[in-house]
């Protein structure tokens, strides 16, 4: 009996008539059993959906993983206050001291291509014992100001690595909360924070209190070591077997690699989006503290307000523009703050006034801020759960290359041409990544990512159904 109603589906599939004809009961199982086989279940997904506050333990944890991005803006932000100080203390010129951006970018790109496995084998009380005792192997040797510069760049590499790791696990755990805009506009916003509160105190240490750079990384360690103890205690139980067990992976269910995730459209360009987004958001941080003193002429210490006056127009862009770019819809929203940011730059470059250009800093951060949060919801919003950390680490990897890439592009320019070309490529690079978010399937118009992924999960679907009542 079951052997012909199935040579019947096969006729009626075969004979192009309408699909819901073959999926009864016997074509769902198979269905099912075919996803099993490939390591998920589509949107019918079992993994249940937390809140912020639900179970009780996530409000402890969503305070750990603020604390840590904090941490991460710090450690981003910096390094455009110092750099000013770091050059004459080596001896050193703009390509050389540029280094510290780029090889962060080795410690990202290993994050990226062990996160899922972290997960799977020790969890998330790993990731956060890992990430914090990078962040403090890379620190201890920056405040300890070896005699050597090429010391620093090699204790950078460990900063990346322990960032990597927190950006794509917490930016994953975030993302499929609900309420994913607004947890994902105050998490950044904590990254904001931290990128507005280090430039100026390094620059109240260096300037007012006539300290040497090295001294602010006393203050990384103490706030790293802070945030060992309060990430382990919040994720203490949140165990690799716990992990396995959410995503049903002791059950035979095959975990989805690395290399299935690559496969996809949708995490290449992502990761190219945020590749130039993070790019021109460190650039931006990191140089205009030097625009500002040999373009603009600028002291010392304005220069470090302008910088801390970009990072909180980005920690207020994220927090305020997280509430209004979902309700607008992600396409539509981020399409017009690119827009509003390409303008800008241009008075930033075109008017040669300071208190222009501090203007254009504040509201290019501020619109800026909802980038990176929009970018990691559309992936949630396209992809399975079961893909969103290997993704977002992927996305994660590449975006922190190019805040390892096109500051050094612009260091080595500015070796030959002046600070001045920092302008003209960061105007280039948004007018590319407008063109690539552009591109993310689904249109302008609000509820598109949700029914782009449904027309792909039907055709997934029809795909493997067609598979198994062909066999």
């Amino acid at each position: 009996m079951a052997t012909n109603e199935r040579s019947g589906s096969s006729r009626e599939f075969h004979s192009k008539h309408d699909i819901s004809g073959v999926i009864d009961d016997e074509g769902d199982a198979l269905l099912g059993d075919s996803l099993s086989e490939q390591g998920g279940d589509s949107h019918l997904s079992s993994i249940k959906q937390e809140s912020w506050n639900d179970p009780k333990v996530n409000v402890i944890r969503f305070v750990s993983v603020n604390l840590t991005f904090v941490i991460m803006g710090m450690n981003d932000a910096c390094l455009g206050a110092l750099i000013p100080y770091i050059e004459p203390y080596y001896d050193v010129n703009y390509t050389t001291v540029s280094l510290l951006f780029v090889v962060p970018f080795v410690g990202y790109l290993t994050a990226a291509l062990a996160n899922n496995w972290i997960h799977i084998t020790i969890g998330q009380r790993g990731i956060s014992l890992l990430g914090s005792a990078c962040r403090l192997m890379g620190y201890v040797p920056m405040a300890l100001h070896p005699s050597s510069f090429g010391i620093l760049p090699a204790a950078m590499v460990f900063t990346g690595l322990g960032n990597g790791l927190n950006d794509s696990a917490w930016n994953a755990w975030v993302g499929n909360l609900h309420n994913t805009n607004e947890l994902l506009g105050l998490l950044h916003g904590s990254y904001g924070i931290g990128g507005t509160l280090a430039p100026l105190l390094a620059s109240v240490m260096v300037t007012k209190l006539q300290l040497e750079w090295y001294n602010f990384f006393y203050l990384m360690i103490s706030l790293s070591a802070l945030e060992l103890v309060v990430g382990l205690l919040s994720f203490w139980g949140a165990t690799g077997a716990e992990y396995r067990k959410r995503h049903r992976l002791d059950e035979g269910t095959r975990p989805i690699s690395t290399t299935e995730v690559l496969r996809k459209p949708i995490p290449w360009l992502m990761s190219a989006f945020l590749l130039g987004y993070v790019g021109v958001e460190v650039c931006l941080g990191g140089w205009i503290p030097t625009f500002m003193l040999k373009v603009r002429h600028a002291s010392g210490w304005l220069a470090g307000i302008a910088v801390t006056c970009f990072w909180g127009g980005l920690t207020v862009g994220r927090v305020v523009l997280g509430f209004i770019t979902g309700r607008i819809g992600e396409k539509l929203a981020i399409s017009i703050y690119l827009g509003l940011c390409i303008g800008l730059e241009v008075l930033y470059w075109a008017v040669p006034s300071i208190e222009v250009t501090l203007a254009c800093v504040i509201l290019l951060g501020f619109f800026l801020g909802p980038l990176f949060p929009a970018a990691i919801v559309v992936m949630t919003k396209l992809l399975p759960a079961e893909e969103h950390v290997a993704s977002i680490g992927i996305a994660a990897a590449i975006g922190g290359s190019g805040a390892a890439i096109l500051p050094f592009v612009v260091g080595v320019l500015a070796e030959r041409k002046g600070v001045e070309v920092l302008q003209p490529v960061v105007l280039a690079v948004f007018a590319i990544i407008l063109i690539l978010w552009m591109s993310v399937p689904g249109g302008l118009r609000k509820g598109g990512l949700e029914r782009a992924r449904n027309q792909q999960t039907a055709a997934t679907e029809m795909q493997i159904l067609e598979h198994r009542v062909e066999g």
